[in-house]
Formats: structure tokens, C-alpha cells, sequence
């Protein structure tokens, strides 16, 4: 009998480099999921993900991918793939952290944060669903964030983007 609630699953999770994406990798990986670790660029704070799981036990893969590319996210799940062999539960937890005042922001970012937070979840959502349909009892989780709804000083296109993100789960 399998003594962690995820054990021989598999998870992927979405800008899991730091912060929330990192405790969640952690806490998947605690919970018995082998875990892909995906960041856009960060690959040593990736790398230290992976290092984290794997001293606690666990098994992880760095998996580099600019999640607003379909063609990126394409190649990092056959990576996962050939690594994995299936997937079970997608986390899309990738998001933009920098902050402008509404006056001040530029279209760029405010496009740039949609483009993570939604178009990234479309991406890696529907790139997945073969993999996750053949599992049968999948999942695919949206992190959105409190601020969604009780917005954020210096964030409105975060904030933004995770609200919409409500209408993709």
C-alpha cells in the first residue's frame, strides 16, 4: 500500500522556480508525485527545485519553456513525456510579479501578464490534455490568487490576468 496520497503520479507545475510554484513543487513532491519543475529562464532557481526534491526523497525534472509559446510548451511535454511516460495533474501557476502603476504601464506589460497568466494556461492546458485524458482521473489546477478579487496596489494587469485565468477552470 502506497503511504503518500500521490504516490507514482505524475505533475507538472508552471513557473515553479520560487514562491508559490516552489512550495507547491515541494508539496506535490512531499505528497509522492514525481515532479516536472518548469520555469522560463531561471534555470538555476529551477535547478534548486529539483536539487530540494530530490534531497527530500523525492524525483523532479527541470523543464525550461517560455509558456506563452505553444511550440515551447509542445516540446516541454515530450520532454516530460519521454522522461515521465504520462502525466497526471497540470499546476498553471506561471505568472508575472512586476509592478507599475495603472498611469505608467505600458501596453507590453500589460500584455506580457496576460499572455503568462492566461495564454500560458491555454497553452499548457490544452498541450496536455491528450497526456491527462489518457489518465482517466487527471487534474488541471489554475492558481488565480487572492488578489483576483481583492485587487493589488501597483498590479492591475496581475491582477488582471489571474481574474480572467477564474474563467479558464
Amino acid at each position: 500500500m502506497n503511504s503518500t496520497p500521490l504516490s507514482g503520479q505524475v505533475a507538472l507545475v508552471t513557473g515553479a522556480g520560487r514562491n508559490i510554484g516552489r512550495a507547491i513543487a515541494l508539496a506535490l513532491a512531499d505528497a509522492g508525485a514525481k515532479v516536472a519543475v518548469n520555469v522560463r529562464s531561471s534555470r538555476d532557481e529551477g535547478q534548486a527545485v529539483v536539487d530540494e526534491i530530490k534531497v527530500r526523497g523525492g524525483e523532479a525534472l527541470l523543464l525550461l519553456a517560455d509558456v506563452t509559446q505553444r511550440l515551447a510548451v509542445d516540446d516541454m511535454l515530450a520532454s516530460l513525456t519521454r522522461h515521465f511516460g504520462r502525466l497526471d495533474l497540470l499546476v498553471n501557476n506561471a505568472a508575472v510579479r512586476r509592478e507599475a502603476a495603472f498611469a505608467d504601464m505600458s501596453f507590453t506589460e500589460w500584455r506580457d501578464a496576460q499572455a503568462v497568466c492566461v495564454d500560458g494556461a491555454f497553452h499548457c492546458t490544452q498541450a496536455s490534455l491528450p497526456l491527462l485524458r489518457k489518465r482517466g482521473a487527471a487534474c488541471v489546477i489554475n492558481i488565480g490568487g487572492m488578489t483576483a478579487q481583492t485587487g493589488a496596489s501597483r498590479r492591475a494587469h496581475v491582477v488582471t490576468a489571474k481574474a480572467a485565468l477564474g474563467g479558464l477552470t
